[in-house]
């Protein structure tokens, strides 16, 4: 929950300024709903593609306050944010729901990102398999081959959230590495393709390590992509 409309699109702009005109990064921002439209306009004629943070699993009705998949695909989006923790945590999202709400994306042609991770206390319990492996496999439930191909997975260790602590390259592909079989056993091959991504406390000086692990295939940026700089030294890791 940062930036006003006028806020976002300086942000947007500057973003679209410096790595609007990269092809070999995959780019998203994903500003907040009501800023949407607004930073829709800027990305236009841009390799930057737009994303929400969070919608419903209905296409319409008596849910004030909520937003569907034709609302955001019509504001400009492709790609939404599902299952983070802080939704998890502070607005009771349950494994059910974002398994509807992935199924409602797919069926949108939004590419659902799909959010797990444990907090510190289920790491220090030995459980981070246990409670990343329901998260998983309740997202992905009945899920076709077609789908899962379009399914994009962000692995965000709670406790590493905003916190300044970062899992270590070693701990991030372990669960990575983890997750991707986890996603085998449900879904086949297809795994093998499904994008997973690390989120938690991602810098410019440490995006390298963790991009060179085997499992990990990009970031899911929090408090860095608040700034221009900061967010395009991410993206531009490989030059630096």
């Amino acid at each position: 929950m940062n930036k006003t409309i006028d806020e976002a699109v300086e942000l947007a702009t500057e973003l679209k300024n410096n790595v609007g005109n990269i092809d070999d990064v995959d780019i998203a921002i994903c500003p907040t709903a009501v800023c949407l439209s607004a930073v829709s306009e800027v990305l236009k004629n841009s390799n930057i593609k737009l994303g929400a943070q969070n919608m419903h699993w209905e296409s319409s009705g008596a849910f004030t306050g909520e937003v569907s998949a034709d609302m955001l695909a019509s504001c400009g989006c492709s790609v939404v944010i599902l299952g983070h923790s802080e939704r998890r945590q502070y607005f009771g999202e349950t494994d059910a729901n974002v398994n509807k709400k992935i199924k409602a994306a797919l069926a949108t042609n939004l590419t659902p990102i799909l959010c797990c991770g444990e907090t510190q206390q289920q790491r220090e319990d030995g459980v981070t398999e246990e409670i990343v492996r329901e998260q998983i496999e309740a997202g992905v439930d009945g899920l076709s081959t077609d789908d899962a191909a379009k399914l994009v997975v962000a692995y965000e260790p709670i406790w590493a959230i905003g916190t300044g602590l970062t899992a270590t390259p070693q701990q991030a592909q372990d669960v990575h590495a983890f997750i991707r079989a986890t996603l085998k056993s449900k879904l086949g091959a297809v795994a093998d393709s499904i994008r997973i991504q690390y989120g938690g406390s991602v810098k410019p000086d440490n995006v390298k390590d963790l991009m060179s692990q085997a499992d990990i295939d990009g970031a899911l940026v929090g408090g860095a992509s608040l700034k221009a700089e900061s967010f395009s030294d991410i993206i531009r890791y490989k030059e630096n």
